[in-house]
């Protein structure tokens, strides 16, 4: 969406503002031994009491998929992303990617992280960190008169050079009204490429990294979840990003 109100940049900040602070709230509740149905009650529960519903819960039945049950994705170890919550208790050195949206006055936002569950290996964290900076890498190239292909270049380029790849066939998108609009944004690409960035565009970059191949497969039980074909560990960063005069603005911060 290329937002051009004052009003509703306020109210789409709102909607984003509410969503850092629940997952700063998910994030700091992540251990062992706490289950993935009790992160997604507690990221509920602080989206209603402030006046908003999940952006997720019922997601897909639109167009006949079964509907997405759960406020988060919680996506475990090789799941890259569509993780479905439940009574399943974190373990030790597992990784937990957590993808969340919410709506507030009209307005979607989106978010994730991926985080240690205690303290995992060394590969992993090296993976999340790639995708963490794989998308500030992409967010510093979300500027008015750049190209999407920039930002898709720049993360492709960071996730290249720690050994890993990225997912092909997931992306992150425009927002707005709606949770997915255009344009696509890839998380490989060419630089100069794509659709021009015009200022008030509303964007969710997301880095979806895979440790090994970058082939997937939804898992047949629940019809939601991703993951990777050959068990390789997987990590996932996003935010939602507003193109102003003064260059992007990251609007779902959960972290110091």
């Amino acid at each position: 969406m290329i937002f051009q109100s004052s009003k509703d940049i306020k109210k789409f900040r709102a909607s984003n503002g509410l969503l850092g602070e629940v997952l700063a709230k998910v994030r700091a509740a992540v251990a062992p031994g706490v289950t993935t149905l009790q992160l997604d009650q507690l990221a509920e529960k602080t989206i209603r009491d402030a006046g908003g519903t999940p952006g997720f819960k019922g997601y897909g039945a639109a167009w006949g998929a079964p509907p997405f049950p759960g406020t988060l994705c919680t996506s475990l170890n090789d799941v890259i992303v569509h993780g479905v919550p439940s009574n399943q208790p974190l373990e030790e050195g597992d990784i937990l990617s957590v993808d969340c949206g919410a709506v507030l006055k009209g307005f979607h936002s989106d978010a994730a992280f991926t985080i240690e569950v205690g303290q995992s290996t060394e590969r992993a964290q090296r993976l999340i960190e790639a995708s963490k900076r794989s998308l500030w890498a992409g967010i510093e190239k979300a500027r008015a008169g750049n190209h999407i292909g920039d930002i898709s270049a720049a993360i492709y380029a960071v996730v290249r050079s720690y050994g890993f790849d990225v997912a092909r066939n997931l992306w992150g998108h425009g927002i707005g009204r709606n949770l997915h609009e255009p344009p696509d944004v890839r998380n490989y690409g060419v630089a100069g490429t794509g659709p021009k960035i015009e200022e008030g565009l509303a964007i969710a970059i997301e880095t979806m990294v895979c440790e090994k191949s970058h082939v997937l497969v939804t898992d047949q039980h629940d019809g939601w979840s991703v993951k990777t074909a050959d068990g390789g560990m997987t990590s996932h960063y996003e935010h939602t990003v507003l193109i102003t005069a003064n260059g992007p603005e990251p609007l779902t911060l959960f972290e110091d």
